[in-house]
């Protein structure tokens, strides 16, 4: 019969669910592993010669551990306790028959390792990251040596530290820790590129969808390639993978969605493992990225934190050296900007700038160059202050995946324009598979081109590969997947590719881009405004520290060309600031070793801080101080803040008693004052029969029940009530705070349910000082059976603030206590002071982004106003907070059980206070007064009998503040001091010095100096200086060298 073909195989009808079936179970590492490919991944094995190991508690250097005394250890043996460390020697002999083989150790243990060689690290090793050998010899040649002695150095920790029981549990410090396997064997390369192909050609069939033509198409290749491979016979194997080629090699149309695929491995420079272990997790993955440049040109790898770069150099210089070489090839790729990846939300305007000024000059003097974006893919929201301190440290992009987290509301956009509250722009870029550690598959490719929200405006999207948050980074089989997926019809266009070439590319349609003003606000993890408050209370305290060092030592510098300004001692402290302003220590959502670090360094930070303190005083001040408090004539007082105060200050009387003086000190500079001015109007304390009492000092009025409770807060002059009707401010409320799973990091709307009043009395209020020019009373509350608090509150002469200096006891779990001021205002916006400026947030819930933002953040102030009148709350170290309708809630504690146990747990002091006000907050000075309760005068004994003043700077606007005055980075004869306009408003304005400027030259924040930005220097006003909303502007001043008489 024509046609019959006889030796032809028949053409079977394919059923979609066997076929897929077959190719399934023909890769699959659990069915028929006897007969199928993935059986055939690995051949011969053989034993070790000789493994032993060494245990130490101690995170110790190669070359101690090598001279340790090692004993024998065998496969299936436990080593360890948590955090430990296991050191083994593995004596091996590759056998001579496995000439021409590609040879590997295979090692699979808990925790995490490394492998040392001739005293280098050469690979880590990880189950978890899927690294699980090391690769001997690519291809065994016989005068290869055949004998070998290694080391593999493994931390009793994995990649995800420790926690008993889940992820972010406590971690267990009874952990023990197997060998599972340590052998050597024969690695087929060909299976291995066998088994990609056919994954992706899986991958593409279920994924792609019935009613693709090329699902189809990829299915019945897989299948074929089945029918075609032997996988007893090798000599098969060509002709299957050309099958797989000539799928891969269809190419797409022109249209098709490019992806910009960059090696990547987030690792959080401390969270559920301490700082220490982060050294090596950054060794065990970086040297694992380098030994797959060295075996694939065209891998890219971005990687940011300038800390971990300089942890790496101090302690593996050879591993160093050698991401500087491919740094110079462009594909080892600093990036981000900043001296570790920071909270969002928290840090000062100040810390900020610190944050890049450290990280880009690290960035310059190791690499050459400044980085081009900020690159931030973890942490808990972004402030609205961000695109322009970017802009000022010449960054363009932004980077992050962080708010697909959002609990609530789907950002609408990947890619568009992040404005600031000052206007800046910044090309900002969220990759669409919504993280920052794919592995490479088509699943990813595709969610990452469905899920983009700019779909017609922009063809371009990042991805980001690589194991991350505990380290581990890109794998082989990662960089094989997309290197068949580089032009593949029916799959997005994946290139390898650098931060420069995609944003190049999406500048191309930045005309079609969409703009966000505004924060951008996390929907999730608001609880980290609060948790672990000692931290957050000696973050504030260093940042006032170190900016009052800055201040006096730059003072003494300009009068003393013999004072040595501490550069170096004060760059060490502030790199230990801002490393404890990474993005799970600040916000408390790490285990308690990383907190107990913390508050060493902040420790550490006072202590060295004091006594830079200490010495620039007495360069500055010299003879008028006095070595004698008890015959002190008089006593100097320093005001580190840009304008004039009068307070009340406290000083030593005869006998070491506490007395207090009433004192006018001019503008960030200091006087001598022998005696107290007299207050206009002297504070009253008087009590009721019913046990309330009522401070008054001729400004504002307040009147508290014996709980301690605001009955009435009254501004004199005009009578206006600040407490609503039936109300109490300074109300005291306890929540429930049980989240759905992310426990130090969430809190949740439904704990708003559970709200219970704080009123039981332990001691009621009493009056502690009587009046004069200052008043107090104080009381006592149980919160519970095991916690209480204290409270002074406090009102001083001329002062519009009143003060509640709190302690409590705490020993609670899984509870919230809040602060309650409900205000007789309304207003449907409430404002927060946020880095270098202020914002405003809903105080209703009318869309689900309102609602969303139960829980919000603040610096030192916020305020509620309506027109002509407002009530501001400020504090001296309490981030988290919320205004709801009329009532302003400042939070101050809670009570996680994971990661930390501990979180919060014992003594807190903290001070808040509310300032009633006429017209609005900018009028009325509110951002001056929360400057004055966070920087406290600092006063010293004098030995002077004269009335000296002296003032540094002053600016003549009140909208504008003078943050921050410091040494010049690369010029030791001159300062930069940083300002900002804090209205809201457009100006002109002076700055006023006593300081000897020789010239004034606008500069960035990384302190170059600015195109044409010589200041005219005007006798007598100073420097003028012009202003838009919320602007950031630093100047360089160039001193004249003369020493004070």
């Amino acid at each position: 019969m024509a046609g019959s073909g006889q030796n032809s195989q028949p053409v079977v009808l394919k059923h979609r669910r066997t076929a897929l079936e077959r190719v399934e179970k023909f890769v699959s590492d659990v069915y028929f592993t006897d007969c199928n490919l993935r059986g055939r991944l690995f051949g011969d094995t053989c034993s070790l010669e000789s493994l032993s190991c060494f245990e130490t508690p101690r995170r110790i250097s190669y070359e101690e551990a090598v001279r340790q005394e090692f004993r024998p250890f065998k496969v299936g043996d436990c080593f360890g306790k948590t955090w430990e460390t296991c050191w083994f020697k593995i004596d091996l002999s590759i056998p001579r028959e496995w000439a021409g083989k590609e040879v590997h150790l295979q090692w699979e243990s808990d925790g995490e390792g490394m492998v040392w060689k001739d005293a280098q690290p050469v690979q880590g090793l990880t189950q978890e990251g899927e690294k699980t050998s090391y690769i001997l010899t690519d291809c065994l040649k016989e005068k290869d040596p055949h004998g070998l002695t290694l080391y593999v150095e493994v931390a009793c920790n994995g990649l995800f530290g420790a926690g008993k029981g889940s992820m972010i549990a406590p971690p267990d410090p009874d952990k023990k820790f197997l060998l599972h396997k340590a052998e050597l064997v024969v690695f087929n390369k060909d299976v291995h590129e066998l088994l990609i192909d056919f994954e992706i050609l899986l991958d593409m069939a279920k994924l792609l969808g019935e009613e693709n033509q090329r699902s189809f198409q990829a299915l019945y290749a897989a299948n074929q390639m089945v029918n075609l491979c032997d996988v007893t016979n090798p000599s098969t194997f060509p002709l299957v993978h050309e099958v797989a080629r000539s799928v891969f090699g269809q190419k797409n149309g022109d249209s098709q969605h490019v992806i910009h695929a960059m090696g990547h491995c987030h690792i959080d420079s401390a969270w559920l493992w301490p700082y220490e272990e982060t050294i090596r997790k950054c060794a065990r993955s970086w040297v694992t990225v380098v030994h797959l440049m060295e075996k694939n040109p065209e891998f890219t790898f971005v990687c940011s934190q300038a800390q971990q770069f300089e942890w790496v150099k101090s302690r593996y210089p050879g591993l160093y050296a050698k991401i500087q070489d491919f740094a110079k090839e462009g594909r080892f790729i600093p990036v981000g900007g900043t001296w570790v990846e920071m909270d969002g939300n928290l840090p000062s305007g100040e810390s900020m700038v610190r944050q890049f000024l450290q990280g880009q000059r690290f960035f310059q003097q190791e690499f050459g160059k400044l980085c081009s974006e900020f690159w931030l893919p973890d942490t808990f929201g972004y402030s609205a202050q961000l695109p322009q301190l970017m802009r000022g440290c010449g960054i363009r992009h932004f980077l992050t995946q962080k708010l697909s987290w959002n609990l609530v509301n789907a950002f609408p956009h990947n890619t568009f324009f992040w404005e600031g509250i000052d206007g800046s722009r910044v090309l900002a870029h969220f990759p669409p598979a919504d993280s920052y550690g794919l592995a490479g598959r088509v699943q990813e490719m595709l969610k990452t081109l469905k899920n983009n929200r700019d779909k017609g405006r922009v063809n371009h999207s990042a991805a980001l590969f690589g194991f991350g948050d505990g380290g581990g980074g890109p794998t082989q089989k990662m960089l094989d997947r997309l290197k068949r997926m580089k032009d593949t019809d029916g799959l997005p266009r994946v290139q390898m590719s650098t931060p420069d070439q995609f944003f190049s590319a999406l500048e191309k349609a930045e005309s079609q881009l969409c703009a966000w003003v505004g924060e951008l606000f996390l929907e999730l993890h608001n609880g980290t405004y609060t948790t672990h408050g000692q931290i957050k209370k000696g973050n504030r305290e260093c940042e006032r520290l170190l900016h009052d060092i800055e201040v006096l030592s730059s003072f003494a510098l300009s009068r003393k060309s013999s004072f040595r300004y501490p550069s170096a001692k004060l760059q060490h402290l502030w790199r230990l600031l801002l490393l404890n302003q990474f993005h799970d220590v600040l916000p408390g959502s790490c285990i308690q070793l990383v907190a107990e670090d913390a508050m060493k360094y902040y420790s550490e930070i006072r202590d060295a801080g004091d006594h830079l303190l200490t010495d620039a005083l007495q360069s500055l001040l010299g003879d008028l101080l006095s070595k004698d408090q008890e015959t002190a004539e008089s006593i100097l007082i320093v005001n580190t803040l840009p304008w004039e105060r009068t307070e009340v200050v406290s000083k030593r009387g005869p006998g070491g008693s506490e007395t207090f003086a009433l004192v006018t000190v001019p503008s960030m500079g200091y006087c001598a004052v022998r005696d107290s001015l007299s207050p206009p109007h002297p504070v009253t304390v008087t009590k009721a029969a019913d046990g309330s009492i009522t401070m008054e000092n001729g400004v504002i009025q307040v009147r508290l029940d014996s709980t301690g409770r605001v009955t009435s807060l009254r501004l004199i002059h005009s009578e206006r009530e600040t407490v609503p009707e039936g109300s109490h401010a300074n109300q005291f409320v306890i929540f429930d705070d049980v989240p759905l799973y992310w426990d130090a990091w969430d809190v949740m709307d439904y704990h708003l349910e559970t709200r219970k009043l704080v009123t039981q009395l332990l001691n009621p209020l009493e009056i502690v000082l009587p009046g004069g020019l200052r008043g107090s009373v104080k009381f006592s509350l149980r919160i519970s059976e095991k916690s209480f608090l204290t409270q002074e509150i406090i009102l001083d002469a001329a002062c519009p603030c009143v003060r509640f200096q709190t302690q409590v006891d705490w020993n609670e779990a899984h509870k919230f206590l809040k602060v309650e001021f409900p205000a007789k205002v309304r207003s449907p916006n409430a404002t927060y002071e946020i880095q270098f400026g202020h914002l405003q947030r809903p105080t209703h819930w009318n869309t689900s982004w309102d609602w969303a933002r139960f829980e919000v953040w603040n610096h030192k102030w916020m305020d509620l106003s309506e027109h002509g009148f407002g009530v501001a709350l400020l504090n001296d170290c309490k981030y988290g907070c919320s205004v709801r309708s009329n009532v302003m809630s400042l939070s101050l504690l809670r009570a996680p059980k994971s990661p930390d146990a501990t979180a919060d747990i014992g003594r807190h002091q903290f001070t808040y206070a509310v300032m009633p006000h006429m017209g609005s907050f900018q009028e009325a000075g509110v951002i001056q007064k929360a400057y004055n309760l966070n920087f406290p005068l600092r006063t010293a004994p004098s030995a002077s009998e004269q009335h000296l003043a002296w003032s540094a700077f002053s600016v003549e606007s009140p909208a504008v503040v003078l943050e921050t005055v410091k040494q010049a980075e690369d010029r030791s004869d001159a300062l930069v001091i940083r300002l900002y306009e804090s209205h809201g408003s457009t100006l002109v304005t002076w700055l006023r010095t006593s300081v000897p400027v020789q010239e004034a030259v606008l500069c960035d924040l990384l302190e170059r100096p600015c195109l044409g930005s010589s200041l005219p220097l005007v006798e007598p006003r100073g420097i003028k200086l012009s202003f838009t909303p919320f602007q950031v502007q630093s100047v360089l001043l160039i001193l004249k060298r003369q020493d004070s008489p």
